[in-house]
């Protein structure tokens, strides 16, 4: 039976919240390691690649269900995709608080990865199905937003958690978080507006979820469209430096050659955090409205680009400085959002959770390469220094290790420049 009216922006934006939420927790749980290298190293006695390796198994799972987790979210629907992920983080959560060896620690961190992998991609389903098409850029920004309020509890108040209860119990908490939003999403969340009796939109009937391709053959249908192979490699370049810096190596750095205590080093990391999630929504909302992706993109990408090279490159940079550079770098990054309306809008509609979930493989790639390598270049260029048994490292083995972050970055901003402009329109 047909329904008479639209969902009220206050009912989609209530369904669509809850899906954030999860996604909030997984970047917490993304970044958490940040603000814990020390207790980590001293806790499972390990080096700069171990600790690397560590938060990276976050990243190899997590990339590893992308592109089964776009196929899941076109047949299961985001509802029963967000709710059984949020079930298996909260454990995987579990497994890491209490994990008394490197194993089952490394183990934990995999299975949050492989959970949380679901988030973005079930958000941004829901995004398509209970937004208007004209809102999606902004809705995904808001998303971002959503993710990096989740990274800031990282920073400074989990630093405040890890110092007066210990890391285990913090990070046991947010376990608990986990389970709670797990059973608010399964009771309140629904995949289409006509489900909870509102007016169908031209999306239920288009993506119904009886219609949708294979594994095989949806990942075989994307990449015959350029966009998506150069969308998978370009924001890899941007997010990969933002979480490796921010998530792992960053505050070590600012602590150590800034001469700041690791909480305040935390807060610049966060700085530069927050800039990035408030950027996400302005880079969406500023496409959608000049009907245009690619050139906004290119501009963000390369001033994020000279944002990095100021950053590892100049010597005794003042903080105020280096917090202006990384607010700017952070802001800039957000142009990354780009990429999940300029990759659905590059191919048909059919296939938008299959090209997200691709996208999304790219997307964290960066990070899953370059944390562990970043910490492999350390040990590579470390003079032996040790400080209360955590490996000391000079500003030459930063800057090694971090041009690693620059090549990537200077690779995404050229293939820039090889993408097809879709002006906001989308394929059929």
């Amino acid at each position: 039976m047909k329904s008479a009216a639209a969902p009220p922006p206050r009912t989609a934006w209530f369904i669509w919240g809850l899906g954030a939420l999860f996604y909030l927790m997984g970047f917490f749980q993304r970044v958490a390691p940040a603000v814990m290298t020390g207790e980590l190293m001293r806790e499972f006695h390990i080096s700069a690649a171990a600790l690397g390796n560590l938060s990276a198994f976050y990243f190899y799972s997590y990339v590893a269900m992308q592109i089964p987790t776009g196929i899941l979210a076109d047949i299961w629907g985001p509802r029963r995709l967000l709710s059984l992920g949020a079930l298996v983080a909260g454990a995987g959560t579990l497994l890491f608080a209490l994990a008394p060896g490197i194993a089952l620690a490394g183990a934990g961190r995999l299975l949050i990865g492989g959970s949380v992998a679901v988030a973005f991609v079930g958000l941004l389903k829901l995004s398509s199905n209970w937004f208007p098409p004209r809102q999606f850029a902004m809705v995904s920004g808001m998303a971002l937003l959503f993710g990096i309020i989740g990274a800031v509890c990282a920073g400074p108040p989990l630093r405040l958690l890890v110092d007066r209860f210990g890391w285990r119990s913090a990070i046991m908490a947010s376990a608990l978080v986990t389970f709670a939003i797990c059973a608010a999403i399964r009771i309140y969340v629904r995949d289409y507006p006509h489900e909870k009796g509102y007016q169908h939109r031209e999306n239920d009937r288009t993506e119904s979820k009886g219609s949708n391709p294979s594994v095989a053959s949806g990942i075989i249908d994307v990449f015959r469209y350029r966009n998506t192979a150069l969308l998978f490699l370009i924001p890899a370049g941007i997010v990969g430096p933002v979480l490796t810096f921010s998530g792992l190596w960053g505050v070590p750095f600012i602590a150590t050659h800034h001469g700041l205590s690791p909480a305040r080093a935390a807060s610049l990391t966060t700085a530069l955090l927050v800039a990035w999630a408030i950027s996400g929504p302005f880079f969406g909302w500023f496409s959608d409205r000049i009907g245009s992706r690619k050139p906004l993109y290119i501009i963000g990408s390369a001033l994020a680009l000279a944002g990095w090279i100021i950053t590892i490159y100049t010597k005794n940079l003042p903080i105020p400085v280096l917090v202006a550079v990384l607010v700017l770098t952070g802001f800039c990054s957000g142009c990354m959002i780009l990429s999940f309306a300029f990759a659905k809008e590059s191919v048909p509609r059919k296939l938008s959770g299959t090209v997200s979930g691709v996208v999304n493989m790219g997307v964290m790639s960066g990070p899953m390469l370059l944390q562990p390598a970043v910490g492999w270049m350390l040990d590579r260029t470390w003079n032996g220094e040790v400080q209360e048994g955590v490996r000391i490292y000079s500003m030459g083995s930063y800057q090694a290790g971090f041009s690693l972050m620059v090549a990537w970055a200077v690779l995404a901003v050229a293939l820039l420049f090889f993408t097809r402009e879709t002006h906001c329109r989308q394929t059929e």
